[in-house]
């Protein structure tokens, strides 16, 4: 049965919070309204006077006795039983007419933000080679009007098309990137609010690029330090639209691939950027080889081994780790003893399995720090004059060249480091306490 209702209150603020959107209000009455609104969704909300509403009765307090004789708690107003038109004339509240902290509204916070249309030089031609031949003309039209002398005629060479592509990245750059470019400009770094403040960026012939480790890998500026625009920025919009024609509108995959450049350098070492800024990694890190052709090399143990004789009791070994510093290949060789003998001859084993090498990087031994006898053997054994000069006058032999890392910075041996540990994980994990 379709019963039309009706709903009064003598509250004209509760009127106004019914009559908007809850969202409008703060969350408290926000949830309460949206209650109310869905429960009489059906209903009609109208105004009655406070002296006219009989909640009002119980709400101020009244004893029984009073109570009995209230006519109006029982049976409610008068006009209440009259027709419809003759009750009273609804009266029409709006939101302006109250204070905002009597409304509880929720309060808006508005930043206002500058913001720069881009150039009208990136709206003009709908492709990326037609916007960069425009930049391209207007450059030479403005190099024959300064210079009679030195007239450019002709075709589009690609020294002015690369040069072009240049002016456009830059001005993308200043609309994108104002304030990094400022700091840039003064030798300053980016603020750490900036959202390219994780790449460290850097400033080259007026553009920036992403910071690394690469600045000694034999590979191009753009592989080695990429250019940053905005992804919103319609010269971007247009770079990727123009590689997505250009590769007969290839997959996301590939197009992401052939815009960042594809580079396997970079893919390889894929440097985590950290508060602490690492420096460049050398060059026998970047520059290609074959695997093992160069080499860091460190000890580890020692450990427990028994030869095959009865009753014999377990004697300590040390394992050599070989760790190509190019591909990160781990060889493994056992040693005997902590003598320069025992390690030559384990250099002659790895020199029969995986050929010579040209570079052989070692620890010193200052960055041994421990207590135990066997680390401080170790540590006397790299140290000792007798073991390096030993070793290198028997490498040298054999055209290999044979570094020490320098004192007290074990981050030059990082690579084999890692390895040494992966090594006694899976070790570990796998012997445990038995004796080999």
């Amino acid at each position: 049965m379709n019963v039309r209702s009706f709903f009064w209150t003598d509250s004209t603020i509760v009127k106004c919070w019914l009559a908007s959107v809850p969202s409008r209000w703060q969350a408290f009455v926000a949830n309460r309204v949206s209650e109310i609104q869905h429960l009489t969704k059906k209903g009609v909300w109208n105004h009655i006077p406070g002296t006219e509403n009989p909640a009002d009765i119980i709400s101020r307090g009244m004893t029984p006795v009073q109570l009995q004789y209230q006519m109006l708690w029982f049976e409610g107003p008068i006009w209440l039983k009259q027709n419809r038109c003759t009750w009273p004339v609804e009266t029409e509240f709006s939101p302006d007419q109250f204070d905002k902290e009597t409304l509880e509204e929720k309060s808006s916070v508005v930043l206002p933000i500058e913001v720069t249309a881009p150039n009208e030089i990136f709206s003009r031609l709908s492709t990326f080679t037609q916007t960069v031949r425009l930049v391209a003309w207007m450059r030479q039209y403005c190099h024959n009007a300064k210079k009679q002398n030195t007239r450019k005629i002709g075709n589009i060479s690609f020294e002015e098309f690369l040069a072009a592509s240049k002016v456009l990245v830059k001005l993308s750059q200043a609309e994108s990137f104002g304030q990094e470019l400022k700091d840039l400009s003064h030798s300053q770094e980016v603020r750490s609010t900036s959202r390219i403040a994780n790449l460290n960026p850097h400033l080259v012939d007026g553009i920036i690029r992403v910071g690394g480790r690469l600045a000694n890998a034999p590979v191009s500026e753009n592989h080695k330090h990429p250019i940053i625009l905005d992804h919103h920025h319609p010269l971007s919009i247009m770079i990727v639209q123009h590689y997505h024609e250009f590769l007969y509108h290839a997959g996301q995959q590939l197009l992401i691939a052939s815009v960042r450049g594809n580079c396997v350098q970079c893919f390889r070492v894929k440097p985590k950027v950290m508060e602490q800024l690492m420096a460049d990694l050398p060059p026998d890190r970047v520059n290609p080889a074959p695997p093992f052709q160069k080499v860091g090399v460190d000890y580890c143990g020692p450990l427990l081994i028994t030869y095959p004789h009865r009753r014999s009791s377990p004697m300590k070994c040390f394992v050599s780790v070989f760790v190509c510093l190019v591909c990160k290949a781990v060889h493994l060789e056992l040693v005997a003893d902590l003598t320069t003998g025992a390690f030559l001859g384990a250099l002659k084993r790895f020199i029969g399995r995986r050929g010579k090498p040209i570079l052989i990087m070692i620890d010193n031994g200052r960055n041994f720090v421990g207590a135990r006898r066997e680390i401080a053997e170790l540590q006397r054994l790299l140290r000792s004059q007798q073991f390096q000069t030993g070793v290198i006058f028997e490498t040298c032999k054999e055209g290999i060249n044979f570094k020490f890392i320098p004192a007290r910075s074990p981050n030059f041996g990082g690579l084999w480091e890692a390895a040494v540990k992966s090594f006694k994980t899976v070790f570990k994990r796998t012997v445990a306490l038995k004796v080999l």
